[in-house]
């Protein structure tokens, strides 16, 4: 009895220590936005993939390649620090594109292995949606992250920089700049 007892302890600690021991979870994150213009015109901004202006924090957008096949586009941000990304699927027909994130400094965007999609649809008279869906890991990859890269933290940073981008998209299109 006495051995069973050890051995039972002895699991409980172990599943105990693994349980606290794991690594990062895949963080998802869907944002949206209502904007009083026609899909048509809000594509036009989302889709000009030259130009990122309106996301946060941007000041400088460069594209290498076709917008019609893959490409890669570096954000130069107004800090001089630099996302490099990668298209995964370009559909302008569809008013949709994803992407990847190769490169980005965890002080920037708190965040590893990003993918996303935004996608632009009608939404009534006049109106559209655009909905940004993100997928991630928090910004420090291993167990026992700082306080300022575990999973809250980089959910609240990239859902902020999310939002922001956003409401920076819905301002410049509803007054037409």
């Amino acid at each position: 009895m006495k051995k069973i007892t050890l051995a039972l302890a002895a699991t409980a600690a172990l599943v105990a220590a693994t349980a606290q021991a794991h690594g990062p979870t895949r963080r998802k994150i869907t944002e949206s936005i209502e904007i009083n213009a026609p899909a048509d015109k809000v594509w036009a901004v989302v889709g000009d993939v030259k130009n990122a202006d309106w996301v946060q924090n941007v000041a400088k957008t460069e594209l290498t390649g076709d917008p019609a096949s893959k490409f890669k586009r570096t954000l130069t941000l107004k800090n001089g620090d630099q996302i490099a990304e990668t298209s995964n699927k370009y559909k302008p027909e569809d008013k949709t594109w994803s992407y990847y994130i190769d490169k980005v400094d965890v002080k920037d965007l708190p965040a590893n292995d990003y993918s996303a999609t935004i996608t632009v649809e009608p939404a009534g008279d006049a109106k559209s949606k655009v909905e940004w869906k993100a997928a991630f890991y928090r910004g420090y990859m291993n167990n026992d992250p700082p306080p300022n890269l575990n999973d809250e933290a980089s959910e609240k940073g990239v859902g902020d920089w999310i939002k922001a981008s956003l409401a920076n998209l819905k301002a410049k299109v509803e007054k037409g700049s």
